[in-house]
């Protein structure tokens, strides 16, 4: 009989792991009035779960009142990038949720494959966790500099992680953990169950609807059912 293969879970950062209190929103908004003179309010204009690149693109549009170009899009996330560590550091709202680090530690200790999945570009991810030391529990992850579609960042991630596990990272034992419906579609989309917790913009009805396997509270109300125990 084969060796069971191993299980791995994936989680979003912002509304998820941790809130930065509104730091990429600074960091934004600075990048946007250095380039051009005019801060821009990204809360008003994007959705949760965007992608970065995403974000930086709709806001171009906002400003140019047109489709930017690739080398503007580039400037204007190379900025970001610039002003999102010291905003992180400075903010005051920075939270990591309930459960937080109770959860990442037990999941470590069960001797589960942890990673990321997240629309952030894989620097501004670490940068984000970095502040609460978060970074040593993940050992994978896919980031919104590997695609625009969350789908395929978890894709990439289920990819990674079997690459760091010797190729034995088994999906149908993986679960990707977010706040908002797109982690919802993003999980199922790459076919591995998805955990929804309610601590960013949606409510548990919303979660709930959108097909969430589990919809939690807070990660305190981690489910049995996905303990190594009940596999």
């Amino acid at each position: 009989m084969p060796e069971p293969g191993a299980e791995g879970v994936l989680f979003d950062i912002d509304g998820t792991l941790i809130t930065t209190g509104g730091a990429g929103g600074v960091a934004w908004r600075q990048a946007f009035d250095e380039l051009y003179g005019e801060p821009v309010e990204i809360t008003e204009i994007t959705e949760s779960g965007m992608t970065d690149p995403e974000v930086g693109r709709v806001a171009l549009r906002h400003v140019l009142d047109r489709d930017p170009s690739q080398r503007e899009l580039a400037q204007a996330v190379a900025k970001y990038m610039k002003h999102l560590a010291a905003a992180v550091d400075a903010s005051e709202g920075y939270e990591v949720m309930p459960g937080v680090v109770d959860l990442l530690r037990s999941l470590v200790d069960d001797g589960r494959l942890v990673g990321l999945v997240t629309g952030n570009l894989e620097a501004a991810a670490h940068i984000k966790l970095a502040r609460a030391r978060l970074n040593r529990f993940f050992s994978f992850g896919g980031y919104g500099s590997d695609s625009n579609d969350r789908t395929e960042v978890t894709r990439k991630a289920l990819e990674r992680g079997r690459f760091v596990s010797g190729d034995s990272l088994d999906a149908g034992a993986c679960a990707g953990v977010g706040d908002t419906p797109r982690d919802v579609a993003a999980a199922h989309g790459a076919g591995i169950r998805s955990v929804a917790v309610a601590t960013g913009n949606y409510g548990a009805p919303e979660l709930d609807s959108a097909g969430a396997d589990f919809v939690l509270d807070t990660l305190r109300d981690w489910p049995t059912e996905l303990d190594p125990e009940a596999a």
